[in-house]
């Protein structure tokens, strides 16, 4: 009598360890496909045995326009000459083909200051050519110069241009040619991820990640990783559906968990080195010194001259500043005084609205007047008023109306 054999059945043991290995498979193949694929678009130069970075500090710039000095391995750009212009230069001796990238590592650039960047090479050594640099978050994007017909040759000298006004210093800490390899660029994605991120007024509503400005945010490559890793499984899936179909969506949804651990590990690290640097700024000190340890510290310590200046309570104050976090904070360190200010728009009260006794509080605001032999006070082109200046500090003022 025939005796029919069929396929031994698979034990729950052996398909567990194929739905394990096709996991890690497909999530391998998401990881490597993905991270190739922006190698493939963002390496400029040689993958591999690319030149070493050059990079400068900003103690080894020259400022041929404005006004500056130096700090501690940086130079700090007070402010442009006449023509709101600020340049700073660089000898250099570089291959072009060597460094498609050139970085400028600059801070606190305000809204409104154009860059550019300006070279000369050996094969035109009498022109000078510029490239337009992007500003983001105060900072200067790299800019990759690989496709440009003039970064070509030996680059003899770089400049950096700003144009525009600005009042607080900006920072040049240095700048750097860079070859671009693909362990660089890798590199410096990570170290984009792993910045430290302070809080700041969003930080209650998001957290970046990293960085301020990124050429791949970090959601984005797990979001890719995660997309191809479920695609590829769910083929696996289908070739083998007796084996790995009815595991097809919790493998899934484990790979989007685990891009959630990745990114929650990340902004836990930041939060334990913000922790540190919030002990260091604030632990053992007193309630004014950790307002003066504050962001807004030099504006506490002008606000409590103020105080000291004004008569006890209540008496109208009038706070005004250019800017809106300025006005808001001046108000709540006067409080409980009756003060007025607006907290959406930059504006002044009419001076028909403040009367003898009232005290104006001035910071950091353009388009008042004072003239001392007069007692003359006057703001933004309205009618003078009678006034007496009773604090003159740094970039603010105290008056009483008389």
């Amino acid at each position: 009598m025939p005796v029919s054999s069929a396929p031994p059945a698979t034990t729950p043991a052996a398909a567990s360890k194929r739905v394990r290995s096709a996991s890690l498979g497909a999530l391998a193949l998401g990881v490597v496909s993905c991270v190739l694929g922006y190698l493939v678009l963002a390496v400029p130069g040689a993958w591999f045995g690319a030149a070493p970075q050059l990079q400068w500090t900003g103690r080894e710039l020259s400022l041929t326009r404005g006004a500056g000095g130096f700090t501690a391995g940086a130079m700090a750009l007070i402010a442009p000459d006449a023509t709101r212009t600020v340049v700073v230069s660089l000898h250099t001796t570089l291959r072009a083909q060597d460094y498609p990238v050139v970085a400028w590592n600059v801070t606190a650039i305000p809204d409104g200051v154009e860059a550019a960047l300006l070279w000369y090479n050996d094969l035109q050594p009498s022109r000078l050519f510029s490239r337009p640099l992007t500003v983001e978050a105060g900072r200067i994007a790299p800019a990759l110069l690989r496709a440009d017909p003039h970064w070509i040759g030996r680059i003899d000298g770089l400049a950096l241009v700003l144009r525009g006004s600005f009042a607080e210093p900006i920072t040049v800490h240095g700048v750097a040619a860079r070859p671009m390899s693909a362990a660089q660029v890798l590199g410096d994605r990570l170290g984009e991820w792993l910045a430290f991120e302070p809080w700041n007024g969003a930080s209650i509503n998001t957290l970046t990640g990293g960085a301020d400005a990124q050429d791949l945010p970090l959601p984005i490559l797990l979001a890719a990783v995660v997309g191809v890793a479920a695609l590829a499984f769910a083929a696996l899936a289908r070739w083998k559906p007796e084996v790995l179909g009815p595991a097809q969506g919790s493998v899934i949804a484990a790979f989007f968990v685990a891009a959630w651990f990745i990114l929650d590990a990340r902004w836990q690290w930041n939060l334990v080195r913000q922790v540190e640097g919030t002990y260091r700024q604030y632990a053992g000190k007193s309630w004014q010194d950790r307002h003066l340890a504050a962001e807004d510290g030099p504006l506490f310590a002008f606000i409590e001259k103020v105080r000291a200046k004004l008569p006890a309570p209540p008496v109208r104050v009038f706070m005004v500043a250019d800017a809106h976090y300025f006005r808001d904070r001046g108000a709540y360190h006067l409080y409980p005084y009756n003060v007025y200010f607006d907290p959406w728009s930059n504006t002044t009260p009419p001076s028909s609205a403040v009367h003898a006794g009232d005290y104006l509080v001035v910071y950091q605001r353009r388009g008042v007047e004072y003239n001392a032999a007069e007692q003359s006070l006057r703001w933004d082109g309205s009618p003078p008023v009678k006034a007496e200046l009773v604090l003159l500090d740094g970039p603010g003022s105290l008056f009483r109306i008389l």
